[in-house]
């Protein structure tokens, strides 16, 4: 039996309050996917993703997993999140928030272009994500999304994640499995 360590309320308590506001930001919001699901499953999937297989405890990277979309697509602002987790979550938060202004083209490439320079925990939740994505694109597709855009964005994610490597051989390696799987499927 595994004894459990003890763990700061503090920190529980934050991250409870960080996904509470998460939720709430997201609560009109679902994923692309045939089945439509809560958005709010996302950054918690992710989150996750980083705490049990990265093996990652840190809860500036857990907050930053939990609220990473918030402000790039919802009406989120930065004093928000700087008052709710302070500013070196909200730090993190930024380095994986895209520019909406920008055309969707220019942003994915900023992000293949970016990664090498993101911090670590950065690189943590943009592995994460990507690792999230996959396989929401590969179990429950969006329904307009035919075979050939699928491949485009496995691809244009492990560029991506390319620039994400030597920060935790866990997530990595699974991101690798992840996305040699969806490769197979599609």
């Amino acid at each position: 039996m595994e004894i459990l360590k003890p763990f700061n309320p503090f920190d529980v308590s934050l991250l409870l309050r960080a996904v509470e506001f998460a939720a709430v930001k997201h609560r009109d919001q679902r994923r692309k996917g045939v089945d439509a699901l809560p958005y709010i499953n996302h950054p918690i999937k992710v989150a996750s993703m980083i705490a049990n297989i990265g093996g990652v405890h840190s809860l500036p990277t857990l907050l930053a997993a939990i609220l990473h979309d918030t402000i790039e697509d919802t009406c989120t602002t930065r004093e928000e999140i700087e008052a709710l987790v302070g500013p070196d979550v909200l730090s993190i938060v930024l380095e994986v928030t895209d520019d909406k202004k920008l055309p969707k083209s220019d942003r994915k490439r900023l992000q293949i272009e970016h990664a090498q320079q993101k911090s670590l925990d950065a690189k943590l939740v943009k592995l994460a994500d990507k690792c999230a994505n996959i396989m929401d694109i590969c179990e429950n597709p969006p329904a307009d999304w035919s075979s050939e855009r699928r491949m485009e964005y496995l691809d244009w994610a492990e560029k991506v994640v390319d620039g994400c490597r030597d920060t935790n051989k866990a997530l990595e390696a699974y991101f690798d499995q992840t996305l040699k799987e969806a490769k197979k499927k599609l």
